[in-house]
């Protein structure tokens, strides 16, 4: 047996640990790195992935506890996926090991040599056998024919090494751009990676994608598959059998051996960015990951981001656009509607919808055509309200209100998820005329089924698509004709080619308006936008199509960019407000938060970091404040904005200032966690 060699180990140890980022162990065998192991941590095993770089904690000889198991039969992840790992920890402040065993599947921690050994085999056979049948599949018909401007575009992409913008109208055919991208790489030997931001838009992609590279191996990872098909998906992926794959944000750290391309589709979406543990942005990281490889990197959106917006108008990414709808369809006519233009009768409550508006959609019907009404309020109504004392349905966990849901008889909290049966009357005075206030999506479908009598309304939103299937279910009815007017949330909003809606409406769009969130303007306008994309996608019905936004302030700038639809008016008057405020992209900022059992715990946790970040020029450290929900599930948040016109400077102060905060918490007894978010999307 050859004497034991130290190998440096990264294991999935917590930021609050402060172990470091790599442990030294050793081994009777020489293992490559990215090699998945089994270590002694403490008292428990636990997977470790051997590293390319020697530990920073030196043991003397002897000292080092031996491996329990090295799992040789996966090959190791290689170079490049751990310059990502390495990068995107370094970056988000988190350990290396915490990272990299946190987006690997959790079922691949739960196999021994032999175990994993046989699933590798298995999956090897069953690619051989594809390919097999591959070879022996007839002709398939060829892609459809490209736009003039599709076929500029792909011309174009590629020849650059700069990131690309596709940007492209709803409706324009980016999903075929994309399509012919991937054709090139898989034509070069190489696989594709598309990423994008919601579980519901996988399955159409999945389609579309199938459909157009019938026998090859398509993988998708998202957090709606079971952890064996994630784990199969993966080792797909890793192994190189799988030619394309498709995915949510997590998908940007698939191990890909030969990865050639790189889509992010609707990029400006907020759901790259993850919002627990490591706080990465899935965008970023792909247009990292396609820098070091160097290789393509395409990200698509009909309302850009102002982040990849700037960095096209500085020149460091590449736009492309598309500008005209494919197959003779045209963007709907924007209609804003003055909500005080509707008589208001005392003592009652606004209507749901404007006297016009009801009137286009009783035209929809009797021509049979489809109407879409976006409320992104799921929800009967956002509160319950006693008449006699004023009580609220607070929920008692969180600094929040309990929703009212009709369908259970329910009051239920969006953010711990706690529930109760509505009282039948009111808990403070014991009055039994509690009513719901405001409007969400449940109230609004049973609203207009006393409105419109006959029509046939579904309802798309979180509630309504919990059981598993039900959200296929339900857009198919909307493709096969069986639903007049569709009522949901932002969940349909994007990505959905819906051929028979010449109707959408915003029902009530303005709390984004005035809201705190310096993105609040951006995210509407983008919401909007998109949704008014899912009607005129059709030649036949493009004249008819139309974009209703019911509103108590129509002579906003953002409506008035949105009816020209000219996204890059608006985009030019948000920029210059957030160049005069320093906000970003011209500036940089990260969020310390902390979780106590009490704020004045985490306010004093907060209070000392400041204390220890000291006076650096670059750097400005605002006092703590609670974020807008300051409780949750009974803790309580606070956070703490540090701010620099400068990345790399805020890079060397979080580098130098988060490792002094270990010591803080065993002083601040109460303090359950604390955290940095770099590039934080609310603050």
């Amino acid at each position: 047996m050859s004497a034991p060699t130290r190998v440096a180990v990264a294991v999935e140890t917590p930021q609050h640990a402060g172990l470091g980022d790599l442990l030294d162990y050793e081994s009777t065998l020489t293992l490559a790195p990215g090699t998945l192991v089994r270590a002694p941590l403490g008292r428990r095993e636990v997977p470790g992935l051997v590293w390319h770089r020697a530990s920073a904690r030196a043991a003397e000889a002897g000292q080092l506890r031996p491996l329990v198991e090295a799992l040789v039969s996966l090959p190791p992840l290689d170079g490049a996926w751990r310059r990502l790992v390495d990068f995107a920890a370094a970056y988000y402040q988190r350990s290396t090991g915490e990272l990299a065993l946190s987006v690997l599947p959790p079922e691949l921690r739960k196999l021994d040599e032999r175990q994993l050994a046989r699933r590798i085999a298995r999956l090897q056979r069953e690619a051989q056998e594809a390919a097999a049948a591959r070879a022996n599949l007839p002709g398939v018909a060829g892609a459809p024919a490209l736009s003039e401007e599709q076929a500029a575009a792909l011309a174009e992409f590629g020849a650059d090494p700069r990131p690309t913008l596709l940007h492209g109208v709803t409706g324009s055919g980016k999903t075929e751009v994309y399509l012919n991208a991937a054709a090139r790489a898989l034509e070069a030997g190489r696989q594709a990676l598309v990423l994008v931001p919601e579980i519901n838009l996988t399955p159409q992609l999945e389609a579309r994608f199938a459909a157009r590279f019938p026998g090859r191996c398509l993988a998708s990872l998202h957090s709606a598959l079971t952890p064996a098909q994630r784990l199969r998906h993966w080792l797909l992926a890793h192994l190189g059998l799988a030619d394309l794959i498709l995915g949510t944000r997590l998908a940007v750290f698939a191990s890909l051996p030969r990865l050639g391309l790189v889509v992010v589709d609707e990029e400006h979406d907020p759901s790259f960015k993850q919002q627990e543990g490591a706080r990465y942005s899935a965008r970023d990281l792909a247009v990292w990951r396609a820098r070091d490889a160097k290789i393509p990197v395409l990200l698509g959106s009909a309302t850009p981001s102002l982040e990849t917006w700037q960095r096209v108008q500085e020149g460091r990414y590449r736009q492309l656009v598309l500008s005209a709808r494919i197959g003779g369809g045209a963007l709907p006519r924007v209609r804003v509607f003055d909500m005080a233009q509707v008589p208001k009768q005392a003592g009652a409550p606004a209507p749901a919808l404007a006297p016009p508006l009801l009137q286009a959609l009783r035209d929809r019907l009797e021509r049979g055509e489809q109407s879409l009404l976006l409320l992104n309020r799921r929800g009967y109504a956002p509160v319950l309200e006693c008449g006699a004392c004023g009580w609220k349905s607070g929920c008692p966990h969180c600094s929040a209100w309990r929703v009212f849901h009709k369908a259970d008889r329910s009051l239920r909290c969006h953010h711990c998820g706690f529930s109760e049966r509505v009282p039948r009357a009111c808990p403070e005075c014991g009055n039994l005329d509690i009513a719901p206030v405001g409007r969400g999506t449940e109230k609004l479908e049973e609203q207009l089924g006393v409105l419109l009598p006959g029509a046939r309304i579904a309802r798309i939103d979180a509630d309504s698509t919990r059981v598993r299937g039900a959200l296929e279910a339900r857009l198919a009815a909307v493709h096969a004709g069986e639903v007049d007017v569709l009522v949901g949330t932002q969940m349909v909003a994007k990505g959905h080619d819906f051929r028979r809606i010449t109707l959408v409406a915003a029902v009530n769009p303005d709390a984004a308006l005035f809201a705190n969130d310096f993105r609040a303007p951006e995210r509407l306008f983008a919401l909007l936008m998109q949704a008014a994309g899912r009607a005129g996608r059709s030649a036949e019905q493009a004249a008819r199509s139309e974009m209703w936004i019911q509103t108590g302030h129509p002579r906003h700038a953002l409506f008035a960019a949105l009816a020209a639809g000219d996204f890059a008016a608006f985009a030019a008057s948000q920029l210059a407000e957030r160049r005069s405020a320093g906000l970003p992209p011209f500036s940089h900022l990260a969020l310390l938060r902390a979780d106590a059992k009490s704020a004045a715990v985490a306010s004093a946790f907060l209070a000392e970091a400041a204390e220890l970040a000291g006076e650096e020029p670059a750097i400005t450290v605002y006092a703590p404040v609670p974020p807008a929900v300051a409780k949750v599930a009974d803790v309580e948040r606070m956070q703490m904005l540090v701010e620099s016109v400068s990345r790399p400077a805020l890079q060397r102060f979080l580098g130098a200032w988060l490792p002094q905060l270990h010591g803080l918490r065993a002083r601040h007894r109460g303090l359950l966690r604390w955290a940095v978010d770099v590039d934080p999307l609310t603050i």
